[in-house]
């Protein structure tokens, strides 16, 4: 079992000055332990930079944004030249965007969802003044849950992109990725894979997922705010270059119009550290980065399952509030992220009357505003929403249903 105590020791978050809140905002931000906090302060205490110059500092930023690259690839399966670091991943995604733009044609075809986060969908409805056409892969307005026969009766020999979240921020359900890209990639398409939501509970095997590109944010994946992108070699090379024109070359570059993020993707090295700490004390041998990575993803995914449940088992049991999405956990099939409204109350009240007693969450549509409005709830008050992840508690959720049963 996963020893919570050990794993709250490696945050500072959880013994400073709001040590005795709950936190249950995790989709929009998660904490950073100390592993990777402690380097992201190095860089900027001492040596901010220019990275790579021949000067002692300077090829100590270096050595850390190497290692950054080669931290994230490694936990990914992927080669360091297939990984992109930008500034966010909805900027990732607008990029990949405008570098599609100039390869489709009139009536070329683009399947987005209704349940992805914006980020994953504006940027490709945008490619519709340039003569593709957008169809979408709608939500069951009852259930929130995508249908992938629903998916194989849009896909057709003109279809050039499929875009999808492997885990909505609000519905919270795991998709079969390989299924889905596997009907893709039969279409002759490629595939992008919105992972926000499901990085911080799951570990991808990018390669074996069936994606051609595959992107999250490690602000909610335990590190300074930055976007990842990973894309398959192969379909990189079949893109053009979206940076400066003499860095062509750079693999890390060829994606990214900015400059770099030196101390964000320089703290991304101390992931393994974290990682590697919590394998050892949970008995853990030898292995690879990933391998130990994926070891505790299996712990945290258990943990996660048994605090969702409790939370999920509590607000069914209630005849005045709608779950979103399914109303159980099953490991592996829904995420520790659980949206409901509360009959007769605005869900702002709801959050805001949580936090009096120092419990954290928040409202609204959570740039899944399609999503929220094909449920059938006003995008202008949306939802409630309790993301958990491993490191809460089963105190913190049975505070939380005391305080939802005291607001009755």
């Amino acid at each position: 079992m996963l020893d919570v105590d050990f794993v709250r020791s490696q945050y500072d978050t959880f013994s400073g000055d709001y040590a005795d809140w709950a936190l249950f905002e995790n989709a929009g931000g998660s904490a950073i332990p100390r592993q990777v906090l402690d380097p992201f302060r190095d860089f900027l205490a001492h040596y901010k930079v220019q990275p790579y110059a021949p000067y002692a500092p300077a090829q100590h930023a270096g050595e850390a944004m190497d290692a950054g690259y080669r931290v994230i690839a490694g936990l990914l399966g992927a080669d360091e030249d297939e990984i992109t670091i930008g500034p966010s991943t909805t900027l990732n995604t607008y990029v990949l965007a405008q570098a599609v733009r100039p390869l489709l044609r009139a009536g070329d075809e683009i399947i987005v969802t209704n349940q992805d986060h914006e980020a994953n969908i504006g940027c490709w409805r945008r490619l519709e003044a340039d003569g593709a056409v957008l169809l979408e892969w709608g939500i069951d307005p009852r259930t929130g849950e995508l249908d992938v026969a629903d998916l194989a009766r849009l896909i057709s020999p003109r279809t050039r992109l499929v875009c999808f979240t492997l885990c909505s921020n609000i519905v919270g359900s795991i998709h079969d990725v390989r299924t889905i890209t596997a009907l893709v990639r039969d279409a002759g398409a490629l595939s992008v894979g919105d992972g926000v939501s499901f990085a911080p509970h799951r570990l991808l095997d990018v390669r074996d997922s069936g994606l051609d590109f595959y992107c999250f944010s490690t602000y909610k994946t335990f590190a300074p705010h930055a976007g990842v992108m990973w894309g398959r070699a192969e379909s990189l090379a079949a893109l053009p270059h979206q940076g400066h024109f003499f860095n062509r070359d750079l693999p890390h570059y060829r994606m990214n119009p900015t400059g770099p993020m030196h101390a964000e993707i320089g703290a991304l090295g101390g992931l393994a550290a974290y990682f590697e700490t919590l394998h050892a004390h949970h008995g853990g041998g030898q292995g690879t980065l990933r391998e130990k990575a994926n070891a505790m993803f299996e712990l945290f995914s258990e943990h996660e399952t048994q605090l969702a449940e409790t939370l999920l088992a509590y607000l069914r049991s209630r005849d005045d509030v709608r779950i979103v999405g399914r109303d159980s956990a099953v490991d592996g099939a829904r995420a520790a992220t659980i949206a409901f409204t509360v009959d007769g109350h605005a869900s702002r009240d709801v959050a805001a009357a949580l936090a009096a007693h120092r419990i954290g969450c928040s409202s609204g549509h959570f740039y899944a505003f399609r999503c929220v409005e094909a449920l059938g709830i006003d995008p202008a008050d949306g939802v409630v929403r309790v993301s958990m992840v491993h490191y809460n508690t089963m105190a913190e959720v049975e505070r939380l249903i005391d305080a939802l049963e005291r607001l009755r």
